[in-house]
């Protein structure tokens, strides 16, 4: 049972350190295009409705896919005034029942929610209502599943640690 938690979890790490890595490399792309847009709005006094769409949805991709790449390495916000004082089994509990009791409810609500919208999307072939905007809007919309699924995996991944932790401890005292 812990070698199959310890192997999943060493796995998923894997998957979401590999796609963390690719986001990073669209985080310097988006500044590239950012410093274009400006150029091209500033000195040149021109704008390109399709460089300004394709700035937000990188955005958003690093922001979707990134997630879980952000919740492997502890990185999101969170207040550390009594959790970074704790022993690591008392973290470990604090982070199982975070996973399992917030974490993963809201990552089902939000793949519930998102599922008919990203269908919809497809199905209509949505795309900017601006003149001169990108084409296929529904493959953006279709990152919110994929960067909540990379979420998820991250969240049953830290899941099983705690509990390794909680169990290797427990072996230890026994």
């Amino acid at each position: 049972m812990l070698k199959f938690l310890s192997y999943s979890a060493k796995q998923i790490d894997a998957l979401n350190e590999r796609i963390g890595r690719i986001t990073a490399w669209l985080t310097t792309l988006l500044v590239l295009l950012f410093c274009y847009d400006v150029l091209m709005r500033y000195v040149f006094n021109a704008t390109n409705v399709a460089i300004f769409e394709l700035e937000w949805h990188l955005f958003a991709i690093i922001f979707l896919v990134g997630a879980g790449y952000t919740l492997k390495h502890d990185r999101h916000v969170r207040v550390d005034v009594l959790y970074a004082k704790f022993p690591p089994k008392k973290k470990a509990y604090i982070n199982l029942l975070g996973c399992l009791l917030f974490l993963l409810p809201f990552c089902f609500i939000i793949f519930k929610g998102a599922i008919p919208y990203i269908q919809l999307s497809w199905r209509i072939g949505e795309g900017s209502s601006d003149a001169g905007g990108l084409p296929y809007r529904f493959v953006i919309k279709s990152f919110m599943f994929l960067g909540f699924a990379l979420l998820s995996l991250q969240a049953i991944s830290m899941a099983f640690k705690s509990l390794l932790i909680i169990f290797e401890e427990n072996q230890v005292e026994k």
